[in-house]
């Protein structure tokens, strides 16, 4: 079992969020009455060791959402763990605790771990998103995905001289629904092999790119092979498809522009690295 003395976050974002839930005059008063004081400079002193009252500031700014201030109660709460913390670090130091092996290297990864950390978010501000980088990955994905809806139908065969016998059929004149009550595929088998409305991206790769060549009411001449089997594919209708806005994906597509720039500037760093 793994023991902590850690501060919970949740537990100072409740006492937070607690002195903040009142309204009203009620709660001007208690903001009034509960008006913390200004932390010192050396918080407490423990055996002749000084906290910094910084460290109290410290936690409280990592912990509480931007713009909410810690009342008295809070801070109480947080100097006692910081007193804890202190008195038992120096036990564990007494203890020798801190120069067992395995103790410094998780010290060492945690602090290059937080060093990392830090650079990665100063990096991410230095370099925002552009408008410009928006537009054009969404106008790539827009190219992507299409803006064209197909409605087709299909039998799925085990062997490509099942799928070229079926055509043989079809080009006699024989129903494609009925043939199609012999496909692998049992969603779509007795609906005459009907698919719902749908992109080419939605399907296997050669499945979709085989759609889009396709003219309204035509079929393969070839089988088509994907990983599910072979495929003879009857092209019903298409419509436009309804694509969002990039006010609409904006937020989402920051974020994965935002992912896709940083693994850029990653993978810049591991080419300049000499690694033996």
């Amino acid at each position: 079992m793994k023991y902590s003395i850690r501060l919970i976050p949740a537990a100072i974002l409740v006492l937070a969020l607690a002195a903040c839930s009142k309204s009203g005059n009620d709660e001007k008063t208690e903001a009034a009455a509960s008006e913390p004081a200004a932390t010192p400079a050396v918080l407490a002193t423990v055996n002749g060791t000084k906290i910094p009252g910084a460290l109290l500031e410290f936690i409280i700014a990592e912990q509480l959402p931007p713009g909410m201030q810690a009342d008295e109660a809070t801070r109480t709460k947080v100097r006692e763990h910081l007193i804890q913390r202190e008195a038992l670090l120096q036990e564990a130091r007494k203890a020798g605790t801190d120069k067992e092996e395995k103790v410094k290297t998780r010290m060492e990864f945690a602090r290059d771990d937080q060093l990392l950390n830090a650079y990665i978010k100063e990096w991410l501000e230095k370099n925002p998103v552009t408008d410009e980088q928006l537009k054009a990955d969404y106008d790539k994905k827009i190219e992507e995905i299409g803006s064209t809806e197909y409605k087709a139908r299909h039998i799925l065969v085990e062997t490509e001289e099942a799928a070229r016998e079926l055509i043989g059929k079809l080009d006699k004149g024989a129903k494609f629904a009925a043939l199609a009550k012999d496909s692998k595929d049992p969603g779509s088998k007795d609906h005459g092999g009907e698919l719902d409305w749908a992109r080419p991206v939605a399907f296997a790769p050669e499945f979709g790119a085989a759609l889009k060549t396709l003219e309204k009411g035509k079929y393969t001449a070839e089988p088509v092979k994907t990983t599910f089997g072979y495929h003879v594919i009857l092209l019903d209708d298409t419509r436009p498809a309804s694509n969002p806005s990039l006010d609409d994906v904006k937020g989402q597509l920051s974020q994965e522009v935002q992912q896709e720039n940083l693994k850029k500037h990653i993978d810049e760093v591991l080419a300049k690295a000499k690694v033996e």
